[in-house]
């Protein structure tokens, strides 16, 4: 089963639920950028979250996720958009710590709490929206819960969870966002609340093999559920040789000449995706001859 997301209403249309199969994208993020396994929780957890962000979105929009906890693990970075595409990165990837007084990756740890959640959207129009919003836990899923009902006045239950096995690599990832609607019965809001207390951590349901599907089933109830959509969730990286080179060309004569008699070649790292382009003299003087 690859990685997919689905979208559903519930309870007449009174709840809006999202449910995400993380478990190959998170890896290969974990893959690419050689994350220990505290890291990878808290950048499996910051993706997961955010591609269903992205998934709220339509057409071209995307969002940028910014975590700065004050943790060793520095600033975790997210980007999505509406196709289910992510990426991400976190600034000490090999950051790991021994399991927490609950058996569990010490991802608060890692991530602080002193710091803040930050949200910036593409829409498409001149000005970008940006919400933030200070760290309250440092184990993100509360901290996302916070993000959107102070920031987006939207009542919301955000369950995220990683499981990574003896070799670093990910056994489970995934996670689902539940959203009240305006106007919901407070018998509706018990109901939801009572199940989430029950149901087993986010993790665990992905490990045991429930689907997203199964995940919102469990959190919403059989007979209250409309499923509206399904698409698939991967990690994606917009980064290329050839826009890194124009980067290079927008840098003028000056400074590549300067890259030229220095080095000789030039190297283009991407953050998100860990891939790293080598530019020859060859391609440098020819940059130089298209750069203004």
């Amino acid at each position: 089963m690859g990685d997919y997301l689905v979208k559903a209403l519930a309870y007449n249309g009174q709840v809006r639920a999202y449910a995400v199969r993380s478990t190959d994208t998170v890896g290969e993020a974990q893959r690419r950028h050689y994350t220990w396994p505290t890291a990878s929780a808290a950048l499996g957890r910051a993706m997961t979250a955010t591609v269903m962000m992205g998934a709220m979105l339509t057409d071209d929009n995307k969002l940028t996720v910014k975590i700065e906890g004050g943790g060793p693990i520095g600033h975790i970075l997210v980007d999505s958009n509406a196709k289910g595409e992510v990426r991400g990165y976190v600034s000490n990837p090999q950051t790991h710590f021994d399991l927490n007084a609950h058996g569990k990756l010490d991802v608060r740890r890692a991530v602080g709490t002193d710091g803040t959640l930050s949200v910036v959207k593409d829409i498409g129009l001149r000005d970008y929206f940006t919400g933030q919003v200070p760290i309250i836990s440092g184990e993100l899923g509360e901290d996302f819960t916070y993000y959107f009902s102070t920031s987006e006045q939207t009542p919301s239950a955000v369950g995220v969870g990683v499981l990574v096995n003896p070799d670093n690599s990910i056994l489970a990832a995934g996670g689902f966002i539940i959203q009240l609607m305006p106007g919901t019965e407070d018998e509706t809001i018990s109901k939801i609340e009572k199940r989430l207390s029950e149901i087993p951590p986010i993790s665990k349901q992905i490990e045991k093999g429930l689907s997203p599907e199964d995940i919102l089933l469990e959190v919403l109830g059989k007979e209250e559920i409309k499923f509206l959509e399904k698409m698939p969730v991967s990690f994606t990286c917009t980064c290329s040789k050839e826009r890194f080179g124009n980067a290079i060309i927008g840098l003028g004569k000056k400074e590549i000449q300067a890259m030229i008699d220095e080095d000789g070649q030039a190297e283009a790292h991407c953050h998100f995706c860990n891939e790293k382009y080598l530019y020859s003299i060859e391609e440098l003087v020819a940059f130089k001859d298209e750069s203004k």
